[in-house]
């Protein structure tokens, strides 16, 4: 019997799918994530980031784009240029996104600051959450404004991928997303299996 991945995405395309999609990954991520003893989300996950930090890089990551969603088209191609033709596909987007990973690229200046563990982790957590759901709607709230054929047109910077098509871009979060949380959930899997 073949079970799915966690925190599966499909390939999304439209703009309301990807919302859709998007909204999907944060409802399942915040009912994974608040089962979890407070002190586990904390807590490095081996020699990888903590769930935590996990999060915290996604709001970071979906914020400047949610800012850059709310410019004025104009100032998006004035400083990023246009595209013409067709945004490249989900399933080629994300294979670039894994291909630079194998090559070695780090999460830059999106990393996470180090911080210490909070004093209530069941709160600490929360706070992340909210932080993460936060960005998420902005993100959301500044792409509703988009119609289908600008998001194929207009561009803004990635600092693995170049420059992406704003389509390419909501497609690009809505993956990172979800692979952002199947490493927590796998990571996690796996050290309880190390652990029996």
């Amino acid at each position: 019997m073949q079970t799915s991945r966690p925190f599966e995405t499909g390939e999304p395309w439209s703009r309301p799918d990807l919302l859709a999609a998007l909204r999907r990954l944060d409802d399942a991520g915040e009912a994974y994530l608040v089962a979890m003893p407070g002190d586990e989300f904390f807590e490095p996950q081996g020699s990888a980031w903590s769930p935590s930090m996990h999060l915290r890089h996604l709001a970071k990551s979906a914020r400047p784009v949610a800012r850059a969603l709310r410019l004025p088209r104009l100032v998006l191609a004035l400083r990023f240029g246009v595209h013409r033709g067709a945004s490249a596909t989900f399933a080629g987007l994300r294979e670039r996104y894994l291909d630079r990973l194998a090559a070695g690229v780090d999460a830059g200046r999106f990393a996470p600051s180090e911080r210490s563990p909070p004093a209530d982790p069941g709160r600490g957590r929360d706070e992340v959450l909210a932080e993460w759901h936060a960005a998420n709607r902005a993100l959301e709230t500044a792409a509703m404004c988009w119609r289908e054929p600008a998001l194929d047109r207009y561009r803004l910077p990635h600092p693995a991928l170049g420059p992406l098509t704003l389509r390419e871009m909501l497609a690009f979060t809505v993956y990172h997303t979800a692979h952002h949380l199947r490493r927590i959930a796998e990571r996690r899997g796996a050290a309880a299996d190390r652990g029996n």
